[in-house]
């Protein structure tokens, strides 16, 4: 929601466009976050380091882009609470392929996070609405009518 302002409430000001160039920007990014991927690999592959560790270092990015997407992809839909987020920070950050391939996936369909931003927006206008359709007035005025 970070690059929608509030433009997401009524898909107004320019929506359209924005969600277009999250798309293409997370999609973008994830491309170039492959090379630099690569770039690392091939470090390895020219430090001779063995096959044992070049697969270990494959197999730990594909698993935590694919926790990290799938993780990513909940976010979306539920708030996660801080003691989670805090603990997999770690292996957010290195599978950060995965997050950002969920971030253009959503995109596509909304701005990410529209759903439950909304879910709480309408929520809090709802709550709005209950707490000032109870008012009708100054009540300390209600107690002198009375007598």
């Amino acid at each position: 929601m970070r690059f929608f302002g509030t433009t997401w409430v009524a898909h107004d000001g320019g929506y359209g466009v924005r969600r277009a160039g999250v798309a293409v920007g997370s999609l973008l990014a994830a491309v170039v976050g492959c090379f630099v991927l690569r770039f690392a690999y091939e470090g390895l592959a020219i430090a001779a380091v063995g096959q044992f560790v070049n697969l270990l270092v494959v197999v730990m990015f594909a698993i935590c882009s694919a926790i990290a997407f799938r993780r990513a992809w909940d976010g979306f839909s539920r708030r996660h609470d801080a003691a989670s987020q805090a603990s997999t920070r770690g292996l957010m950050t290195i599978g950060f392929v995965g997050s950002l391939l969920a971030y253009f996936l959503r995109s596509l369909k909304e701005a990410p996070g529209e759903k439950l931003h909304r879910e709480e927006y309408e929520a809090a206008c709802e709550q709005y609405e209950k707490r000032t359709a109870r008012r009708t007035g100054n009540p300390s005025r209600k107690n002198k009518r009375k007598r």
